[in-house]
């Protein structure tokens, strides 16, 4: 069962939007929720996540966030 508007007919600001809200309920899904719940969360944030990526294949990597970065800490 899948839920929602298809993840490429989302505008920037709703997928943003989506985004931050599956990231922000991962734990209690995880935690508290039932199998099928947490296997939708997962399904729906992976298309989310996906068409981020597909949106902006280029997007800004900083450089703490790199094996480098963290060494250099």
């Amino acid at each position: 069962m899948s839920t929602g508007i298809d993840a490429s007919r989302l505008h920037d600001d709703d997928l943003f939007r989506e985004l931050a809200h599956l990231h922000a309920t991962r734990t209690d899904t995880l935690r508290h929720g039932s199998d099928d719940a947490l296997a939708e969360h997962t399904s729906r944030t992976e298309q989310l996540e996906t068409e981020y990526l597909r949106r902006y294949p280029a997007r800004e990597i900083d450089p703490e966030r790199l094996r480098a970065g963290a060494r250099a800490r």
